[in-house]
């Protein structure tokens, strides 16, 4: 028998939501400021990606009037649409001519000309996979499918080890040949394909964060599925406040109280971005098993190391996306000693152990704002 649960990405993006729009006013230090009624905070929300997004804005009521503020609001989500379907059509293995699609179909050899965007994709995921050791790869997805993860088939035996052993060929991000300066991309294997999924919603981020602050605006909130970038601040006195959601599984009732005792605990963020990756939200049960939606690139299997959540902080949400992924693998020590040697970067790894006991292990200055368990 086969249960199938995927809850992430709704829940992960309500949560942020309440933290950032609306229970932020009950912190300690978050009192009105003198010019808080001159401003304006626009929402704008819709879907991409397979999932949602939610912005907001701040925008300076003195310098507009609302018939002006109104067109200016229509004007911005049109290039935020824009530019999300732009990231879209680079990244999406549903999209049949897009640029990851076309490196899919390619045969071995085959030089792939790609966008500036889809290169500093490349070269971020690079990154990645290097400092990790492979614990992230964007080359998994036919073990993620194997195992029932990312297909709507449904999965009611173990994969065989012979059946992992020869998808472990298909798989292997050290395979491309990525060529940033003349924006190429080649498979030394044919069997090769890249589903930047587990970054994308990342990279989605930083294009709109970028979008924005290229059209003059200094303060505002990015969500994309979970994924998050705050710049400046909501208003003088008040940050962005961002919850990390307690690692249990279940179903999600979407109630206001269920968030509020959901939380792990809440942070600050200020031009940073966060993103998490957990077991909780997204696994299968087979034969009473419970497997997680994470794939080891180097066992072919579910990790199954305790940890049940990794959150990260970094200056890009592109960077923490993959990131918080690999740190999934790598387990808790090697994953907070990877941190604590690069800069900019901060981490929360959540263990469980057989007892369903939580223990956290933080990077060195990692700080919560907030302590609400």
């Amino acid at each position: 028998m086969n249960i199938k649960k995927n809850f992430t990405q709704l829940y992960i993006t309500i949560l942020i939501y309440m933290f950032s729009y609306q229970l932020v006013e009950g912190y300690p230090d978050a009192q009105t400021s003198t010019n808080e009624n001159n401003l304006n905070i626009e929402l704008f929300s819709g879907n991409t990606m397979g999932t949602t997004y939610h912005i907001k804005v701040v925008m300076d009521k003195n310098e507009e009037t609302p018939k002006s503020t109104t067109q200016k609001s229509k004007a911005l989500h049109t290039l935020i649409e824009e530019k999300l379907k732009q990231v879209n059509q680079s990244m999406s293995v549903y999209i049949p001519d897009s640029e990851i699609s076309l490196f899919n179909k390619a045969d071995k050899g085959e030089i792939i000309k790609i966008s500036s965007d889809f290169n500093d994709v490349m070269v971020k995921a690079q990154k990645i996979y290097t400092i990790t050791e492979g614990a992230w790869d964007g080359t998994v997805k036919p073990l993620v499918d194997l195992w029932g993860f990312g297909t709507k088939k449904e999965i009611t035996d173990v994969p065989s080890s012979e059946n992992i052993r020869v998808y472990l060929q298909t798989i292997g991000f050290n395979q491309i040949n990525i060529n940033t300066q003349n924006k190429t991309l080649q498979k030394q294997n044919a069997a090769i394909t890249l589903d930047l999924g587990s970054i994308a919603k990342g990279f989605g981020v930083d294009a709109v964060a970028q979008l924005l602050k290229s059209e003059g605006y200094s303060n505002f909130l990015v969500e994309i599925g979970g994924e998050v970038f705050a710049s400046g601040k909501k208003s003088v006195a008040k940050h962005w406040m961002v919850g990390i959601s307690k690692p249990n599984k279940g179903v999600f009732t979407g109630k206001e109280e269920s968030m509020l005792n959901a939380v792990y605990d809440a942070l600050p963020l200020q031009d940073k971005s966060l993103a998490t990756s957990g077991d909780y939200r997204n696994f299968t049960i087979i034969e009473g098993k419970t497997y997680s939606h994470i794939i080891n690139p180097t066992t072919g299997y579910p990790v199954d190391n305790g940890v049940v959540s990794a959150s990260v902080i970094a200056d890009n949400c592109t960077f923490a996306d993959g990131l918080a992924t690999a740190l999934m693998v790598m387990g808790h020590e090697k994953g907070v000693n990877l941190v604590n040697s690069l800069e900019n970067v901060e981490c929360l790894i959540l263990v469980k152990d057989k007892y369903g006991v939580i223990t956290e292990y933080k990077s060195n200055t990692f700080v919560f704002k907030h302590k609400s368990r």
